[in-house]
């Protein structure tokens, strides 16, 4: 009998791997909250199948995303990356990364860490939500409002209050699979 499953990844392999095993699961590890945070802003007004399929060129071309490497990244590494067909190539989405990654480095300096930081606006553990129908999940919560202001006050860029839900929602601060998908069972 096939799993049961949230139907937004419908049939395409790659994404049906991803929600099954990535999606939902609570991440603490600094760096890849960070790559997340950058992904979902590289996603604002394109489908996450899209910065999918493109993750591991983003990953090469934002040199594993290191917040260490990046944040000195200058002018010529813009032009680089403007040129990647293999990412995303959106100048105000690349300099925002950019700035994200020395926003990071910022919060890290001053004795915090972005999985602190970002874990604050859920109590520090995964809220479980009870939806029946994908269509049910809002775009944006109070959470993901609280989370998209602070982060700009800190100097992030791209994360609005609908990229941090999706971020939330990636990282598991929620568990927002559908309550009839195997994976809601398994990440409560």
């Amino acid at each position: 009998m096939a799993k049961q499953r949230c139907t937004w990844p419908g049939e395409d392999p790659l994404y049906v791997a991803y929600h099954d095993s990535e999606w939902g699961v609570p991440e603490h590890d600094d760096r890849a909250l960070y790559e997340k945070l950058v992904l979902d802003g590289f996603q604002a007004g394109l489908s996450w199948i899209t910065i999918l399929r493109k993750r591991d060129n983003f990953r090469a071309a934002f040199r594993g995303f290191e917040p260490e490497r990046v944040a000195r990244f200058g002018a010529k590494d813009v032009a680089r990356l403007m040129a990647d067909t293999g990412i995303v190539r959106n100048r105000a989405k690349i300099e925002g990364a950019i700035a994200s990654a020395r926003a990071y480095l910022a919060l890290r300096d001053s004795g915090r860490t972005l999985d602190a930081f970002q874990w604050q606006f859920t109590g520090g553990t995964t809220l479980r939500n009870r939806w029946s129908a994908w269509k049910d999940i809002p775009a944006e919560t109070d959470e993901s409002r609280a989370m998209s202001k602070a982060l700009k006050a800190q100097g992030f860029k791209f994360c609005g209050p609908t990229i941090c839900y999706a971020f939330m929602q990636a990282v598991g601060m929620v568990n927002d699979h559908v309550t009839t998908c195997f994976r809601y069972r398994e990440l409560r």
